[in-house]
């Protein structure tokens, strides 16, 4: 069920470069299913599922952004650096967990309390050197004794939950979601094509992951999954963003105004021609903002033919990003029927 699949990616932990407790998940599930797994030196998770000699690319990633331990002061509180783009408001006041080298430690992202705030201070932007880590202990021994140090990776500690009929919030939708699609598909392909499941790592800070494995595959074609910014509640105009929760999966035209992608209008038609032939439901979008793994395959090896292939989730980068489990469905049938067929 790919619900309890989404869970527990979701609720796993993997930090930018810290990826493998992600890896070793993926592995256990699509073992069966492909006909090679490896791992490259940068930490990709390659799936291959042999065919004939037209490659096809698929990747999502795996990492989700984060923190990392950067200073612990004599009283044992943690400074820490940001590994992705983080709204620092959305960090403040946040359980996380320290992966240190003794094991998981619970902590709590705090700061100065409102009450003791000056009316200067109020209005200034929260920056993340205004928070710290506090993991119960008096002194950087303590935490020492705990296998806290600097390097410490840290990620957000919330679990998934189901909302009202077919919605779920969680960490790290971004892009697990892409990840469990990827192994759905797996699971049900029927093809021609040799198929390439690239599970990459370090998105979040560059699109590096991508990048390398790309260039080694050299693949004829390549369909990036992640997630995509609906324009369907407050705070947003639907001219910005016009696609909406629960109206399908997302074919992306253009990313960050042209400067990030401009799909490949081979593989646009693919998954038009797929989706329509099927009876499925999905939306176009030409996207001002934010780029997936396809914007930097597509420049590997003289040009890969490239696509984002998007599911509509609310407040990314977040700790309670939203899904709706019907675009998922979606875009897994998608992908599997377009397996099925050429571009």
């Amino acid at each position: 069920m790919v619900l309890d699949l989404l869970r527990k990616l979701s609720d796993a932990h993997g930090l930018s470069s810290r990826e493998q407790n992600i890896r070793e998940i993926i592995k256990e599930e699509i073992a069966s299913y492909v006909d090679e797994i490896r791992t490259d030196s940068m930490g990709n998770l390659i799936a291959v599922r042999k065919g004939g000699d037209f490659k096809v690319m698929v990747a999502a990633h795996m990492d989700e952004i984060g923190c990392m331990a950067q200073y612990i002061d004599d009283r044992g509180f943690i400074r820490f650096v940001t590994i992705g783009g983080w709204f620092t408001p959305a960090l403040y006041a946040q359980r996380v967990i320290l992966h240190g080298t003794k094991g998981p430690v619970t902590g709590v992202l705090g700061g100065k309390p409102p009450h003791m705030m000056s009316d200067d201070e109020r209005k200034k932007p929260l920056k993340p050197e205004d928070l710290f880590i506090d993991i119960g202990v008096s002194s950087a021994e303590e935490a020492a004794d705990l296998g806290i140090e600097i390097g410490c990776p840290i990620t957000i500690d919330r679990d998934l939950r189901e909302l009202a009929g077919s919605r779920v919030t969680g960490k790290a939708f971004d892009d697990r979601v892409g990840v469990a699609m990827i192994i759905e598909m797996l699971k049900q392909l029927e093809t021609e094509h040799t198929v390439y499941a690239v599970f990459t790592v370090q998105e979040e800070v560059g699109l590096k992951g991508a990048k390398t494995s790309a260039y080694a595959i050299n693949p004829n074609c390549a369909i990036a999954i992640d997630v995509t910014i609906p324009g369907d509640h407050p705070g947003i105009e639907k001219k910005d963003a016009s696609i909406e929760m629960g109206k399908g999966p997302v074919i992306i035209l253009v990313s960050a105004s042209g400067r990030g992608l401009l799909s490949d209008q081979a593989m646009v038609d693919w998954l038009r021609r797929t989706a329509d032939e099927s009876g499925i439901p999905y939306q176009i979008e030409v996207g001002t903002g934010g780029n997936t793994d396809a914007t930097i395959i597509h420049l590997e090896q003289g040009g890969i033919p490239s696509v984002p292939f998007s599911i509509p989730a609310r407040y990314i980068h977040s700790p309670v990003e939203v899904v709706d489990m019907q675009d998922v469905r979606a875009g897994i049938r998608i992908l599997s029927e377009a397996m099925k067929r050429k571009p």
